[in-house]
């Protein structure tokens, strides 16, 4: 477990403290798209936070090799490499797209080159666990395809859902840190060394995630772009089908193939499909290509209509909507996670039954702000607190107003390319203050 600690906090660190200088070439090279009508951002923000995540995936997996109880899988499988190959495809190509807006259908097939590369090294899916049946063994061509089709539909159900301030990379970490507790489970408890990388490209996306966020929290002052939504996709995919397609279930349990597959089915069922892990990003591209499909438009023409935007739509501030979708992610991530643990305990059922009906009730109440109660007024944030009635009698004189002549030389324009409240550079000059009198407001 210290060693895979090590490698996330070295992974976190380095992407961390690459972002700053990423977001400053990102400026300088004009990765700073206009505002378009589907953004929810108001100032033009930075992309190319994927080069820092990138960086900080190479820095997990070198220091991963030098580890000596991880050298082992950098020695016996191939599924490493296989990634690193992978990955740097898939964020070349999303450097480009962040830079110079490429095609759509440009980046479907490079996505599609990107999981036949992993496919060619090893890293592909072998058999699966089907229930009733036992383990069907894939031919090259079935597997091929599979896995393919696995890695296009992750990598597009994370870019999808990549439209709020620190949603992606939130959600995919805290899919990777239920996806590292399964993984680590087998390997440790069983002991079985084919479920090693799994646990590793875990652990390295939640530090390439953590390293990231503190970044991209509201108010963003660099977004991943597609370099970083499409690598971090391909990752969660990659350990996914590492440990789904080549884990024999039978080396875990006793007995025949059958009672095998039917007392993994709780867990391979999660895994088999990375969807129902990223459960909310698959609903909302299964969603999109529905609604985009029914209008006559193209499943990857850009809209408004994705979840996080029917929760701004309704009510929910951005800091609020992103929670919820982290609840979300976490109610279904754990959840089946504690199923493939004790799939007869009606405990789990009845946690999940009442946090979902948590979830539901914070949807239909958006405008709800909850309050601190008295005593711990000083341990939680401004606007939880409780507002306390000011007194007219104390309150000071009003100095009174200079005249507008005055005031229009003292106040000075923001010149462009001055930093605005998130970090990113203004459109252009105007001032800091609003003049009301020539607005024509009495207040």
């Amino acid at each position: 477990m210290r060693e895979y600690l090590l490698t996330l906090c070295i992974t976190a660190a380095v992407t961390y403290l690459l972002t700053g200088p990423v977001r400053k070439f990102a400026i300088v090279a004009g990765a700073m798209p206009e505002i378009r009508a589907r953004d929810v951002h108001r100032e033009p923000t930075p992309r190319l936070g994927g080069i820092a995540m990138f960086f900080g995936l190479c820095a997990g997996l070198l220091v991963a090799d030098h580890l000596t109880n991880l050298n082992g899988v950098f020695s016996q499988s191939n599924e490493p490499r296989a990634l690193l190959s992978g990955a740097a495809l898939i964020w070349l190509i999303g450097v480009l797209d962040d830079k110079f807006e490429i095609d759509a259908l440009i980046k479907l097939g490079g996505q599609m080159i990107a999981a036949g590369v992993m496919v060619m090294q090893g890293l592909t899916i072998l058999w699966l666990p089907i229930p009733s049946v036992g383990t069907v063994a894939l031919t090259q061509w079935q597997g091929t395809l599979l896995t393919v089709a696995l890695v296009v539909i992750t990598i597009n159900a994370v870019n999808f859902v990549d439209g709020l301030d620190g949603l992606a990379s939130g959600m995919v970490c805290i899919a990777a840190a239920a996806f590292f507790m399964y993984a680590y489970r087998i390997w440790y408890s069983y002991g079985i060394e084919a479920a090693a990388p799994a646990t590793l490209f875990a652990a390295i996306l939640m530090g390439m995630c953590l390293g990231f966020l503190p970044h991209n929290m509201h108010p963003a002052r660099i977004f991943m772009g597609d370099s970083g939504s499409m690598l971090i996709g391909l990752v969660l995919a990659a350990g996914a089908i590492s440990i789904t397609g080549q884990v024999d279930p039978d080396s875990l349990f006793g007995g025949s193939q059958r009672q095998t597959v039917h007392q993994m089915v709780p867990v391979y069922i999660p895994l088999l499909l990375p969807l129902t892990i990223i459960a909310i990003p698959a609903a909302d591209l299964v969603l999109a290509i529905v609604r985009r499909t029914w209008r006559g438009q193209s499943p990857f023409a850009a809209d408004r209509g994705h979840l996080h935007h029917r929760l701004l739509e309704i009510g929910h501030s951005h800091s609020r909507a992103v929670l919820i979708m982290y609840f979300w992610s976490a109610l279904i991530a754990f959840g089946a996670l504690a199923y493939s643990v004790n799939s007869a305990s009606m405990w789990i059922v009845l946690g999940v039954v009442i946090l979902s009906a948590i979830g539901l009730l914070l949807l239909l109440l958006p405008r709800f702000t909850p309050r601190a109660p008295m005593w711990a007024q000083a341990f939680v944030p401004p606007r939880y607190r409780r507002r306390r009635k000011a007194v007219a009698e104390s309150a000071p004189a009003v100095e009174p107003v200079a005249p507008a002549v005055e005031e229009e030389e003292e106040r000075t324009p923001v010149a462009v390319g001055v930093s605005g409240v998130n970090g990113a550079t203004a459109i252009g000059a105007r001032s800091r203050f609003l003049d009301r009198r020539k607005a024509g407001s009495s207040r």
